[in-house]
């Protein structure tokens, strides 16, 4: 199985929490930061995700977006 990738600009501040929250879905998808600068407030992170959890990945993705600022690129 071929891992999906998805890439996001999120604050830099929330890099650590997202990795931590993802560690928590064991499986799910692991988060990687890109050595890209965007701005200075801002970080280029890609999720590699479990093909048979891109459902719930989405669904989390979408879930922490009410508190955390995620725009997919």
């Amino acid at each position: 199985m071929k891992t999906v990738h998805k890439k996001y600009i999120v604050e830099k501040s929330k890099i650590s929490f997202l990795k931590f929250i993802f560690e928590a879905y064991d499986g799910v998808a692991v988060i990687t930061s890109l050595d890209r600068k965007i701005d200075a407030e801002k970080g280029l992170i890609r999720f590699a995700i479990a093909p048979d959890y891109i459902k719930e990945a989405d669904e989390i993705i979408q879930y922490l977006k009410k508190d955390i600022k995620i725009e997919q690129v």
